[in-house]
């Protein structure tokens, strides 16, 4: 259901929250580090709704950490149809992921941009919209967010725990993509590696610091 509060700062259009986390200003045209949220961050409760709830994923903190070290960009963009479902509202967003935030920094690690699609098929009103380009497997999350960072994105990668993910990283023109827990594959120039143990962890923290190489960091 609705919080019946006004949304709070972040909400961009009815279905769209875009947050700029910090003030770290960035070189221009320097990668990305994506990140999806629910199940990739943080453990998925299905809908998250209730900030005591939240628990990081501990693998991917190493991940943050690098693209922190070396300079670039990390942004979050997640689907977020408990909005569009009436399950909860963008209040109820906000206090979960200032939490998710909250435990990020309490590590020693930080985000710098947060994008959060409602728009889905089972919604009501403005937010009752199939196949819209900001909801992942659409691209334009991470389009906007490079509009808005001056991103290279053919030089990013995605993180995430759902196909959704990577095809979002691909639509986008990244040229490969990490799925926690799942397979290794390859489709049409795009690399699907696999993010489960730590040799596969040891592999994304090397291709974070290899995007590190050009971003003028």
């Amino acid at each position: 259901m609705a919080d019946g509060q006004q949304a709070p700062y972040g909400l961009t259009e009815p279905g769209l929250w875009v947050e700029r986390v910090g003030a770290q200003v960035f070189a221009r045209g320097v990668p990305a580090l994506f990140l999806d949220r629910d199940g990739t961050i943080n453990v998925d409760t299905d809908y998250p709704s209730d900030p005591a709830g939240i628990v990081l994923r501990p693998q991917i903190l190493p991940a943050i950490a690098a693209a922190n070290r070396i300079g670039i960009p990390v942004v979050v963009v997640t689907n977020q149809s408990g909005i569009a479902r009436g399950y909860f509202g963008w209040s109820t967003f906000a206090a979960v992921n200032g939490r998710v935030l909250d435990l990020l920094r309490a590590q020693g690690v930080f985000v710098d941009l947060v994008l959060a699609c409602a728009y889905h098929e089972a919604g009501t009103g403005s937010l009752g919209i199939a196949d819209h380009p900001m909801r992942k497997p659409n691209p334009g999350m991470l389009v906007e967010a490079a509009k808005r960072l001056d991103l290279d994105l053919p030089q990013s990668l995605i993180v995430g725990d759902k196909l959704a993910d990577m095809q979002a990283g691909q639509r986008a023109g990244l040229a490969q993509g990490w799925l926690v827990d799942g397979e290794a594959s390859a489709r049409s120039g795009f690399a699907i590696r696999r993010l489960g143990d730590q040799d596969d962890l040891d592999g994304l923290v090397a291709a974070i610091e290899n995007l590190g190489r050009g971003a003028g960091s």
